[in-house]
């Protein structure tokens, strides 16, 4: 074999070796472009749209730690401290349609306290659009005049039910006007705690007639009016709350009375949180308005850290309550508010001073 034979036999030897290993190669795939959270600022501070679709997210919610020192509803109470912890998560989602936004609201809570489990209670659930809402949220009695006050035991004095399923219209005339149409599930939760634990109607599991909330309202600058009614089916009876709300910058206020259409009776709309040992003869009707119920209160912001809250409330049946706290926020979302609670139940001669302390981390 000559030499120029041997360099050609060694070129394509070489050439077939490149040929395999360029076959073999891997070619690295092009990067997916990242997508990134995506502000969604129509529906207020804090959503977010969800990667992928046109729903906005927010979520949020707090951890609470409390210390509570007898017990402003049960005038028998002599326990010393208990010591309750909270935590709460909520979630809301917002999506544009042709009829307005597509909301829903969740609202989750784990509850430790006393010793015991930890109990998990779905608060609010609900869906809402063009101004229906449907699902679990407080009732309108209660939700839509305003609570009582700026204070942690502000229902002493029976104020309305909370959380139960309902059907609901809310209407904003955007000159002031609103007004709320709402259809209440008897068989919710708020049904037996208004009759108090012990008293709850033998018949409510077997009601199926939902109960009525109605209400208006006007307001124009610093002050707000409104009227609101709720009729339990199941009593066949009700009761109407009207309040006045007024806010001068330096200090807020506001008054509201309530009318029981049936002052010897408890209903769903004007029943009783006291425990039955403030009822003399195991009457509940002791514990609760009688034939109507007041309420009074004002907030005094004294800087952008502090507020100093008042709530007096007074009944038909010589039930009176006084509540005063402090809201301190020496940071942006944390909140150490201690509370000071005096009951006094004329109908079996007793009164009580109880005490809270609550911190409060909120998201």
């Amino acid at each position: 074999m000559n030499i120029k034979s041997l360099l050609l036999g060694s070129a394509a030897a070489l050439a077939a070796v490149s040929g395999a290993h360029a076959a073999d190669a891997i070619v690295a795939a092009e990067p997916e472009p990242l997508e990134y959270v995506r502000i969604c600022d129509a529906y207020g501070a804090g959503y977010f749209f969800i990667p992928g679709t046109e729903t906005c997210l927010k979520v949020g919610g707090m951890v609470r730690t409390e210390g509570k020192w007898y017990d402003a509803y049960n005038a028998n109470s002599h326990n010393g401290t208990l010591w309750h912890t909270r935590a709460q998560l909520s979630l809301d989602t917002a999506t544009d349609t042709e009829y307005g936004p597509l909301k829903t609201n969740t609202v989750i809570r784990w509850d430790w306290q006393e010793g015991n489990s930890t109990s998990t209670k779905l608060l609010w659930a609900n869906i809402s659009l063009g101004g229906f809402l449907v699902g679990k949220a407080d009732s309108q009695y209660n939700s839509y005049i305003g609570y009582a006050g700026d204070v942690i035991n502000d229902d002493v004095i029976y104020d309305g039910p909370y959380e139960l399923n309902q059907l609901t219209y809310n209407y904003d005339a955007g000159n002031g006007f609103t007004a709320v149409v709402s259809l209440e599930d008897t068989n919710s939760s708020g049904s037996g705690a208004a009759y108090g634990a012990s008293w709850a109607s033998d018949d409510k599991a077997n009601h199926y007639a939902p109960d009525v909330v109605a209400g208006a309202g006007f307001k124009s600058g610093a002050w707000g009016f409104k009227v609101v009614g709720g009729y339990d089916s199941i009593k066949s009876e009700g009761a109407i709350k009207a309040r006045v709300d007024a806010d001068f910058g330096v200090f807020s206020a506001f008054l509201m009375g309530g009318w029981n259409t049936n002052g010897d009776n408890l209903n769903k709309y004007a029943g009783t949180n006291l425990d039955r040992s403030a009822c003399p003869a195991n009457d509940p009707s002791k514990c609760g308005w009688g034939d109507w119920a007041v309420w009074g209160g004002v907030g005094v912001p004294i800087n952008e850290k502090l507020k100093w809250n008042l709530q007096l409330a007074y009944t038909d049946s010589k039930i009176f309550a006084a509540t005063t706290n402090v809201k301190w926020n020496p940071v942006k979302n944390l909140l150490i508010e201690p509370e000071v609670s005096y009951t006094n139940f004329d109908s079996v001669n007793q009164d009580q001073w109880a005490g809270i302390l609550r911190f409060q981390r909120s998201f």
